[in-house]
């Protein structure tokens, strides 16, 4: 039985959606805070909010089941995204569910900035008839730019075209074809498009690189008179440089939807001519709110059951089909992790992948952080699939990877190497059969082993009669050898060789012992491995 913890209110059809879910359990609970919000975030296996909540990383300290947090909306910048990565929790948005919402406020916000449709009315209401005070000006034939061309952008920019507008566009990875199939100018910088446009909207994540994107520096060139909108996040414009902009007179108005703190009821903006502000009411239609509940629980349904991950902003997304595709490259890409931490001992500073074959062309950063998981088992608690990679480089340790696309021997193969404190080792693997994970490559010797259960690596010199000496000593200790690979360095004997033994129990020191006294053997090594078919959780 999966738990799922409402922490916002949400649209009707959400709350049905899990009233008829087989096998889920939900409870509402909002407007919690501090310790309470810890505690029950502690109950439950996922989550669902919108911007009432803030979970913060004293929200989640300790937490060890939940798995999953959505956002019914776009923005997560009340989630702290690193926390939660840290903890193994996957954070989802709904960017689809207010797109049209959003972007129709925009241009709400645009015409009534344009005609002073605000104050007209308030005029009005206080019985006077201020006509020619409230003189506009026309958007046809003006220029409108759009900074981030995502989703809301792009409804954005055709709603201006449908005004007669021009538009400029700055996003860091829009091309020049795809500027050309949206009807828009690209330019290279948010600089490089001031001086040109008469309006500015922004439709961007607040990030360091975006917070105060507008300030007094950018007011110094702009055209006089710009009109700009901020239906994203506050703190993407310098309230300040807005102030003196509207003063100076360069800027002719400003429209906004967010702000920095919120709820926001005390602001310089408020009251100046030329402003127009609203309480954050991008998203608040019926059809939006509708759409990011039915969305946010569908998200965290499919996740809880089957582990597709959808419109992730902390992970890699996985399709069902992707997931199904990648399921036995995932156990593969753990299984290696697990088996060189072991292999190497420690002090691990670098890793570096090859992914070989097919799985070249698969999305393979979830494989990354897979990898990362078993490298790390042994040392971290609950590394897993999502926070490993995070892990990893928080330790000071080196990820890289490559692809290739030729298939070598195997239809898809992952190869890793780590190193560090002098030493450097490295496995292979691939899959089999039916899901079969094999061992295939270490330290440059091929071969083909298990890579289950209890493991025994042995590095020897290759001449006759070793084999028969392993097995006699392993016998004499009471331990069956299920399998044996050897691999040996070039096609003659007598050079170096490895051996890997699959082992039926565990492996007594005495035994150790008596085979690094055979003089041919000079390391060997017992290494733990999951059971065939045995899954990590993350997995399973």
């Amino acid at each position: 039985m999966h738990r799922i913890l409402v922490l916002d209110d949400i649209a009707q059809e959400g709350i049905d959606l899990l009233e008829a879910s087989e096998g889920i359990e939900y409870e509402v609970r909002t407007k919690l805070k501090g310790e309470e919000l810890r505690q029950s975030l502690n109950e439950f296996d996922a989550a669902i909010l919108r911007s009432g909540v803030t979970i913060t990383p004293e929200s989640l300290e300790g937490n060890t089941r939940l798995r999953a947090l959505v956002r019914a909306g776009v923005g997560t910048d009340n989630i702290d995204k690193p926390a939660a990565t840290r903890r193994g929790i996957v954070v989802m948005n709904t960017p689809a569910g207010n797109t049209v919402s959003t972007a129709e406020h925009t241009f709400a916000m645009l015409l009534a900035m344009s005609r002073n449709i605000a104050a007209a009315n308030q005029s009005l209401v206080e019985g006077r008839w201020d006509r020619k005070k409230f003189m506009g000006t026309q958007v046809a034939g003006k220029t409108l730019g759009i900074v981030g061309m995502g989703r809301i952008g792009r409804e954005v920019a055709s709603r201006a075209q449908a005004f007669d507008m021009d538009v400029v566009a700055f996003d860091p990875f829009l091309t020049d074809d795809q500027a050309e199939s949206l009807k828009v100018r690209r330019v290279a910088t948010v600089d490089e498009m001031l001086p040109q446009i008469d309006y500015l909207t922004v439709h961007t994540p607040l990030t360091p690189e975006t917070r105060g994107l507008i300030g007094m520096e950018q007011l110094e060139k702009v055209k006089p008179g710009l009109r700009i909108i901020n239906v994203a996040r506050g703190g993407i414009y310098d309230a300040e440089a807005m102030v003196e902009g509207l003063k100076s007179g360069k800027l002719g108005g400003v429209a906004l939807d967010v702000y920095e703190n919120e709820p926001c009821t005390d602001s310089p903006l408020f009251g100046m001519p030329g402003v127009v502000c609203t309480p954050h009411l991008g998203a608040s239609t019926e059809e939006a709110q509708t759409q990011v509940a039915v969305e946010g629980i569908h998200l965290l349904l499919s996740y809880l059951r089957t582990g597709e991950i959808r419109h992730s902003v902390n992970v890699a997304s996985l399709d069902p089909k992707t997931l199904a595709e990648l399921r036995g490259h995932l156990n593969v890409a753990h299984r290696l992790g697990l088996f060189l931490s072991q292999l190497h001992g420690g002090g691990i500073d670098h890793a570096r992948l090859t992914f070989r074959g097919e799985v070249s062309g698969k999305d393979t950063r979830v494989l990354n952080n897979a990898f990362c998981a078993g490298l790390l088992e042994r040392v971290v608690e609950d590394a897993n699939v999502i926070n490993s990679e995070m892990l990893l480089r928080e330790r000071g340790i080196e990820l890289t990877c490559e692809r290739v696309g030729d298939k070598g021997a195997f239809t898809s193969s992952i190869t890793a190497e780590v190193s560090g404190n002098g030493k450097t080792v490295q496995a292979g693997a691939a899959i089999l059969g039916h899901e079969m994970p094999r061992l295939i490559l270490v330290n440059g010797y091929r071969l083909e082993s298990f890579l289950d259960g209890k493991l025994l690596v042995f590095v020897h010199k290759d001449v006759p009669g070793i084999i028969g000496r392993v097995g006699t000593t392993f016998g004499s200790h009471g331990v069956n050898i299920a399998q044996m690979a050897v691999g040996r360095e070039g096609d003659a004997p007598g050079g170096a060789a490895i051996g890997v033994l699959s082992l039926d129990g565990d492996v007594p020191q005495a035994a150790l012992d008596d085979l690094l006294a055979i003089d041919a053997i000079t390391e060997c090594q017992v290494i733990d491995m999951p059971g065939a078919g045995q899954l990590p959780s993350w997995l399973s």
